[in-house]
């Protein structure tokens, strides 16, 4: 998260943040860990309050949760109980070492110039098989929120040619209608893709 404005964002307000009402991606969490082995490992980037890692490693996975933010990462700490490595995306330089990576609402703040960069470093880390769960908010160009937060804001084409270019197999998008932090009514894509 380059953008001053995005990582200030998160810093100031991570207990709020960390803490406040959100309902558990269940069906996303179990979609996602149904494809993976027992005990699989899981990169799960930008883990915000800790409650998605919680949850897989609930179910016995080997969850090594991530976030930008120092403060984000703290409060993810003290809800799991492990430690929460700090890392920007650009950052990731791991070979072949996880079976799949979870990445809701995260890899949205991007900026798009970087965002191939990141995909290939995901693509990277993840074992030949693995598998990718990204989540992004739709729309045709980058731009801030009402908290001065960047998007990068990608159309569902723009995307799925994106991470084709990229290399990435069995690539699907999905598009459902939800919220988010700003409570505005957004349009989401779930990625899933296999390296």
């Amino acid at each position: 998260m380059p953008h001053d404005s995005t990582s200030a964002f998160y810093d100031n307000n991570a207990a709020i943040y960390a803490n406040r009402a959100r309902s558990l991606p269940k069906q996303k969490l179990d979609t996602f860990l149904a494809r993976l082995a027992p005990g699989a490992a899981i990169l799960e980037l930008g883990c915000g309050g800790g409650q998605d890692s919680a949850y897989m490693l609930s179910q016995g996975f080997d969850v090594t949760p991530t976030d930008g933010s120092p403060e984000l990462a703290a409060q993810a700490e003290a809800r799991i109980g492990r430690e929460v490595r700090v890392m920007l995306f650009e950052d990731l330089n791991a070979e072949a070492a996880f079976d799949g990576i979870w990445a809701e609402a995260s890899l949205l703040h991007v900026p798009r110039t970087t965002l191939a960069d990141v995909f290939a470093r995901i693509h990277r880390a993840l074992r030949t098989g693995g598998i990718l769960h990204a989540s992004f908010k739709s729309g045709e160009a980058e731009g801030h929120d009402g908290f001065g937060r960047y998007y990068n804001y990608p159309s569902a084409n723009w995307l799925s040619a994106l991470l084709t270019a990229g290399g990435w197999r069995n690539l699907a998008v999905e598009e459902s209608d939800g919220g988010g932090y700003d409570g505005m009514p957004t349009r989401w894509l779930i990625v899933s893709a296999q390296r």
